[in-house]
């Protein structure tokens, strides 16, 4: 199990070592390899380690990327108030980041351990939100070349999930790679 500690160390514009073997990637006219990795969203949900269980067997002994987004605290998000900001104690707000952050990268390395375990080579990445959960997991498949998306569904009666949005929604609308959804334990 590899943990990857970084914020921001995947970005738009790497260059794929690969090469040009394999099928277009839609995102950028890149190519999508065929040991290309596969990206699970993991929450640490009873839906998302189902997920990793059930589909690890159709992706070992593949590179997988166990992505947990977080929300970073408010600091990092009033460099352009939009409205007269409170009085914000900067200290307090970074503890509150690097305990967020912390804690994703616990839950990442516990998803990663749980994907290990099942077969695949398994790289825990926690992953500051920038839009949503869903955008965070389509920009990673993206900058990784995913082969595919992986995310769990938590099963919502058929009412709530016309009603509220969801992260396994919004990938499915968003992704240009295969996405697995795979339901959660009953409960």
């Amino acid at each position: 199990v590899r943990l990857a500690a970084a914020r921001e160390d995947v970005r738009v514009g790497t260059p794929d070592p690969r090469g040009p073997v394999g099928t277009p990637d839609p995102y950028r006219g890149g190519m999508v390899t065929s040991d290309a990795p596969v990206v699970y969203g993991f929450d640490g949900s009873p839906a998302a380690t189902e997920a990793i269980m059930q589909t690890a067997p159709l992706f070992a002994p593949r590179e997988a990327v166990i992505v947990t987004v977080y929300e970073a605290t408010l600091i990092y998000k009033v460099a352009v108030p939009t409205v007269a900001a409170a009085p914000i104690d900067i200290r307090a707000a970074v503890e509150d980041d690097e305990a967020m952050y912390a804690h994703s990268r616990r839950l990442a390395a516990k998803g990663a351990q749980l994907a290990a375990e099942a077969g695949l080579d398994a790289e825990a990445l926690a992953v500051a939100d920038e839009v949503s959960t869903s955008a965070t997991l389509l920009r990673v498949a993206h900058e990784r070349h995913a082969a595919a998306i992986v995310v769990g569904s938590h099963g919502h009666t058929a009412v709530r999930a016309l009603l509220l949005s969801s992260t396994t929604r919004d990938v499915l609308r968003g992704a240009t790679r295969p996405v697995v959804v795979v339901r959660g334990p009953k409960g």
